[in-house]
């Protein structure tokens, strides 16, 4: 891109190439802590109000809580990143990380069956995303 070009940007404001990069990150950092049924959401195609949507399980409220903490490490101090708000740390049955064109869902098992948010938006797309496989210990 040349010096006085100008990159599209999203309803957000912000580049269009780099939300997926974030969701991906996102997706990553809750697989590092233990996060499970990870599903990332292309959702351009039906909202211009977010382009990605990134859901996680954990097993436990200090779970959600690191997950959460350490996407936003990896989002803010890794790709510079701002999130716009955060819901449910308090409580933490559902987490919600707003970064505006991401926003990342952290759920414990029960809370993500009941709004089953999948199947809410079903007819959005899903990125791609392969877990690394599980380091095993010695048999």
């Amino acid at each position: 891109m040349s010096e006085n070009s100008v990159e599209p940007k999203n309803s957000t404001g912000k580049p269009t190439n780099g939300a997926l990069k974030r969701a991906m990150v996102a997706a990553r950092t809750a697989e590092d802590n233990r996060g499970r049924d990870i599903v990332i959401l292309d959702m351009r195609e039906l909202t211009p109000m977010f382009d990605y949507f990134v859901l996680a399980s954990g097993t436990s409220r200090r779970q959600l809580h690191a997950m959460s903490e350490e996407i936003d490490h990896a989002l803010e101090d890794r790709l510079g990143d701002v999130r716009l708000g955060i819901e449910g740390y308090e409580e933490s049955r559902w987490i919600l990380l707003d970064y505006g064109d991401v926003v990342i869902h952290l759920f414990e098992p029960q809370t993500r069956d009941y709004y089953a948010i999948e199947h809410l938006w079903a007819q959005a797309k899903r990125v791609p995303f392969e877990p690394r496989e599980l380091e095993t210990a010695d048999p």
